[in-house]
């Protein structure tokens, strides 16, 4: 088995790519892989690290306002279109697939033109230029999202796969997770967090709620900040409280979220769709504030999903205060049926197996070759 992989600009579109390569390791050891990625895209620096091998073009993402920037773009993609076709020539790859952002584009669609077996994967509710442009070319379109299949109506073949983020955090020991947070085992854990870089607006909120945090007795409150915010976030904590108490852990990033996050009761967080999946797969009630600077406000069409299924609370970030930030914790901590029934549904939306369905499919396009 011979696996390009593409997709990049965010920890979304990457890690749902390593998450597949992890699994096709597992199921085939003999598979071998190459990720091509942007120059410039964060892609550069995690996937070497994944120990996956790495090659870039250089591309950039077209502009939504008429601008001569996109006729560059146009060329960008042209010359990405034929440098990803030396490198399919010289890799040989047996299915190429791409799990979104725009280096997907030269990649997939030169791919298609040789008459490789592709796939994409969409991760939100609402697709993604790139992915919606590639989906007339793709052999098999594959979502997160059941019931957006119909976003696609060009598409040759589209399956519900779910995320195989949600694969990845099933095997999370969350003995490790408590240890990591020096947190008693079994303790009631709520994770606020802001994303890999944080988010200024839940860093105000989370500073103004500390002072209310006594009001619920043996929770631990984790604030994962982001670099940028973390100094500031811990020092304006302190000068209100004069102390960091016991039950409040402030920390810059987790490096091991998936057992962090199985060692969680609730989570507060963006709605991004690789964390969705995560949670969801771990059956983990959530409070979601939707980023609002995010391509076709999809993050609010994500965070809908679970909020109408019951797994979810959702506040809009101009609705965003210390004080209905922590009403929502508190109706979700304080009532142990609304937390059964918030993590019975949310765990009901996961799909663990996510992973093992995109190899399987990718077998079924390399047998139809």
């Amino acid at each position: 088995m011979r696996v390009v992989l593409t997709g990049g600009g965010t920890g979304g579109h990457i890690y749902p790519a390593v998450a597949i390569a992890r699994q096709c390791e597992a199921e085939e050891p003999k598979a071998a892989f190459l990720y091509i990625g942007g120059e410039n895209g964060l892609e550069s620096k995690l996937v070497p690290q994944e120990n996956l091998p790495f090659k870039s073009i250089d591309i950039t993402g077209f502009r939504r306002k008429i601008s001569f920037d996109n006729v560059k773009t146009v060329l960008r993609f042209l010359k990405g279109v034929s440098a990803s076709k030396k490198m399919l020539a010289d890799f040989k790859p047996d299915v190429v697939i791409g799990t979104g952002g725009y280096v997907c584009g030269p990649v997939v669609y030169a791919a298609a033109k040789l008459g490789i077996p592709t796939m994409i994967h969409e991760q939100n509710a609402i697709p993604g230029l790139t992915n919606q442009f590639l989906s007339r070319y793709a052999s098999t379109v594959a979502v997160s999202f059941e019931g957006s299949e119909r976003s696609f109506p060009k598409a040759k073949r589209v399956i519900y796969t779910g995320n195989p983020r949600a694969t990845t955090v099933q095997s999370a020991n969350r003995e490790r997770g408590f240890a990591s947070l020096g947190i008693p085992m079994n303790s009631r854990v709520v994770l606020v967090v802001g994303g890999s870089r944080g988010a200024r607006a839940i860093n105000k909120a989370m500073v103004d709620m500390a002072p209310m945090l006594p009001k619920l007795p043996n929770v631990h409150f984790v604030y994962v900040t982001g670099d940028l915010y973390f100094e500031g976030t811990r020092e304006a904590v302190r000068s209100q409280l004069g102390t960091m108490p016991n039950h409040l852990h402030i920390v810059p990033y987790v490096h091991n979220m998936p057992e962090v996050l199985a060692s969680t009761s609730l989570i507060v967080n963006r709605a991004g769709a690789s964390f969705l999946a995560e949670i969801t797969s771990l059956g983990i009630p959530s409070v979601l504030i939707p980023s609002p600077n995010v391509t076709n406000n999809h993050q609010e069409a994500n965070a809908r999903q679970l909020e109408s299924a019951g797994a979810a609370k959702m506040i809009l970030e101009k609705d965003l205060t210390a004080e209905t930030l922590f009403s929502r914790i508190e109706e979700i901590m304080g009532d142990p049926k609304t937390m059964t029934s918030m993590s019975e549904a949310s765990r009901l939306l996961g799909k663990p197996d996510s992973a093992a369905v995109i190899v399987n499919e990718i077998r079924r396009l390399m047998n139809n070759r």
